[in-house]
């Protein structure tokens, strides 16, 4: 569960940086990705390994995810 949670994460970030080009180059950093590893666990855990999916699920729930994890997907374009 947890490496299935750590690829989500990575995918995840890593769609997210796809919005913005400065992002894009310098890719998540292990914060970013500590920051969201367990919302997207919690509320996206089923759209491991599709980036696209993930990204709207956690823009669909930003107002559920940690302070952290809410920053991060705000930066990156949701």
């Amino acid at each position: 569960m947890l490496k299935s949670i750590h690829v989500a994460t990575v995918a995840l970030i890593l769609s997210l940086a796809a919005g913005s080009l400065a992002h894009a180059q310098s890719g998540p950093t292990p914060q970013e990705q500590m920051a969201c590893r367990s919302d997207a666990g919690k509320f996206c855990a089923e759209h491991v390994g599709k980036p696209p999916q993930m990204n709207a699920c956690l823009k669909a729930n930003k107002a559920k995810l940690s302070d952290g994890c809410r920053k991060v997907v705000e930066s990156r374009g949701g």
